[in-house]
């Protein structure tokens, strides 16, 4: 408070005769507000020149303590049980139990903010709000692979496997490891309960793709064999399997809160239980819906007629002893090449074999060797 102010205020309130218009001009103040001190220094003292808080002394919009005990109190059930406990999921189980006022999600938030429950991480802030979902169900399907352990530490993998259109978890498989054979059964029982999806977008695993090894692992084999299309994502870019990754959170969140299971068995029950839950659970990237809603809500795409045989082009060196590696097989070109670069043009199990512009071998792999020897074809000599 200017020293002057509370000055000329103090002689005035006390009788004395000043300028005030002159003084409230040179002090940028306006009559009205030297008045009101003048008129709280009479009736307070100094106590008057105090300022007061400008929060008004009602807000009728002011949610009461039963409303905060409501949101504090479903925020630590859904947690016990394993579920999403955020503002929006808080907001849903209130609404669910009848409760009125019905709090809005940002009110719920202000609410765990002031009693300690929710701790600001600014560093997981999405950079971007775009997502990509495929129009419709069975358009893509998403496979990954999530360690899990029984109650005896051992550990295991559970397969899961994602409708990438509505979230529906198509099957969460309980294996002994992420193999080619443990795919391929959880593939099997989702193809019995949804169909078979267009599209099969996975990780780098070995288990899953080989494309960006250069060769096709046998459960893309056999997916191409049923017409679906096998696609992975970039190396070390697991946001292109983010929809996967989020719903291992929600697994595991879900699992932490049950006993560990004693066997691979009791672990698939577990794991059966939480599909029934999840897959009908109001979903926040669905606007509410559940997945299985979403899932029903339109028609299901289909693979084309016909198996797909991947195709590509790549290069290996050629061996001292003139052999290159290739999807898993060795392929004899013969001595007289080796040290050479040789192009490989490949459809399914189909190669032709080129270094520079001469076909130095066409072979369709035998699956049943490793080493593919030089019978039946035509070397030609060096160009």
């Amino acid at each position: 408070m200017d020293p002057e102010f509370v000055a000329a205020v103090a002689r005035v309130a006390h009788g004395e005769k000043i300028n005030v218009a002159q003084f409230c001009r040179d002090h940028a103040v306006s009559r009205d507000t030297f008045y009101k001190y003048v008129t709280r220094f009479r009736a307070e003292g100094a106590s008057g020149f105090t300022r007061r808080s400008t929060a008004p002394h009602h807000r009728p919009s002011t949610l009461g303590p039963e409303v905060t005990e409501a949101v504090l109190r479903a925020r630590k059930e859904l947690a016990d049980e394993g579920r999403d406990n955020g503002p929006i999921s808080i907001r849903w189980r209130l609404e669910d139990t009848g409760q009125l006022p019905l709090p809005s999600r940002a009110s719920i938030h202000r609410i765990l903010c002031a009693h300690g429950q929710i701790v600001a991480q600014p560093r997981k802030k999405p950079k971007t709000r775009r997502r990509f979902t495929y129009a419709d169900p069975n358009g893509c399907w998403q496979i990954d692979g999530m360690e899990h352990y029984l109650a005896d530490g051992t550990k295991v993998c559970i397969i899961q496997i994602l409708d990438d259109h509505s979230r529906l978890d198509v099957c969460c498989y309980a294996a002994a490891g992420e193999t080619t054979a443990d795919a391929w059964a959880a593939l099997e029982q989702a193809f019995a309960g949804y169909g078979i999806p267009v599209t099969l977008l996975s990780d780098n695993g070995l288990a899953f793709t080989g494309k960006h090894r250069g060769w096709m692992v046998e459960l893309e084999r056999r997916l191409a064999e049923l017409g679906v299309t096998s696609i992975a994502s970039t190396p070390h870019h697991p946001q292109t399997c983010g929809k996967n990754e989020r719903g291992h959170q929600t697994l595991q969140k879900w699992l932490a809160a049950h006993p560990p299971a004693e066997n691979l068995a009791a672990l698939q029950d577990l794991l059966d239980e939480y599909r029934q839950f999840y897959n009908n659970r109001r979903h926040q990237s669905l606007d509410g819906q559940t997945p299985q809603q979403r899932y029903d809500a339109r028609p299901k795409a289909t693979p084309a007629t016909g198996p797909r045989r991947r195709s590509g082009v790549t290069t290996r060196p050629v061996s001292a002893t003139g052999v290159i590696a290739f999807s898993g097989c060795s392929i004899v070109l013969g001595r007289a090449w080796a040290g050479r670069v040789a192009t490989i043009y490949w459809q399914g199990d189909r190669v032709t074999v080129m270094i520079n512009d001469t076909v130095v071998r066409q072979l369709t792999l035998d699956r049943s060797v490793r080493y593919q020897r030089l019978t039946n074809h035509t070397l030609s000599g060096k160009s």
